[in-house]
């Protein structure tokens, strides 16, 4: 056990902070970060299946102004080690995975003071040039807080699975189902939240469009999705050739 919470602790860090430092590779998603945490414990399958529904949950919870969402990435390596470890059903895993992440978020709260403060030495370090000190201050802004929450996701697999094993068996079975309903309810608040992001008069039309093709026709998603492409190229014009320029006087003359 000791080998795996390290090993998932060491994936956190990794997809929750070297993503952002790298440039975003939105690698830090549970979709990408499930599917490698149950590879690293032997059952990828499992890993797959959580991460697809724990992508829903999170699909339109981003960093929007002043808005931190839960960490996803920490909801996504602990929901797929107790499933994976402890036989936790992935219905109740998903209806953990947004209280752990929120609680991990209050953790990066209490961290965000001394980010904040590093963060005045950037204007210093910019007006003089110091370019070397600008890269270093940035991988230390990035990664003074990770021993700390390798020693948080280290606790929370080793011990914690523990505590989660012994809440399982002595919860009563219609609280576990109803944990289960909830996770069937917060991928649609997923949805919702990126519906409300995205959807403008305009593209309605082509949201009732997917609905209907999916529901009445039968059309996988894949078809969907191939058909949403076409129509987005369609749209804006991406394939339509470009206007001739128009002719200056003289040019159909023979001399």
């Amino acid at each position: 056990m000791v080998f795996k919470a390290a090993i998932c602790s060491l994936l956190y860090l990794f997809f929750g902070f070297f993503d952002y430092q790298l440039g975003t590779l939105y690698a830090f998603r549970p979709i990408v970060v499930c599917p490698v945490v149950g590879a690293a414990l032997g059952d990828f399958q499992t890993g797959l299946a959580l991460g697809a529904s724990l992508e829903l949950l999170f699909m339109g919870s981003v960093s929007i102004g002043a808005y931190v969402p839960p960490d996803c990435t920490s909801a996504a390596v602990l929901c797929t080690a107790y499933v994976v470890l402890l036989d936790v059903d992935i219905d109740v895993a998903v209806g953990l995975a947004l209280p752990i992440g929120t609680i991990v978020l209050a953790l990066e709260n209490l961290c965000q003071p001394i980010s904040n403060w590093l963060l005045t030495f950037i204007p210093k370090f910019a007006q003089k040039g110091e370019s070397g000190k600008l890269l270093g201050l940035h991988w230390v802004i990035g990664t003074w807080a990770q021993p700390l929450y390798f020693i948080v996701h280290f606790c929370a697999i080793y011990f914690g699975s523990d505590a989660v094993a012994w809440i399982v068996g002595v919860v009563p079975e219609f609280v576990l189902n109803g944990f289960a309903a909830g996770a069937n309810i917060l991928p649609v608040m997923g949805f919702a939240m990126l519906a409300r992001m995205i959807l403008t008069k305009r593209l309605l039309p082509f949201y009732f469009l997917g609905f209907l093709l999916t529901a009445y026709i039968g059309v996988p998603v894949l078809g969907v999705a191939l058909l949403s492409i076409i129509i987005g190229i369609e749209y804006t014009g991406i394939m339509k050739p470009k206007a001739a320029a128009p002719a200056l006087e003289g040019d159909d003359d023979d001399f």
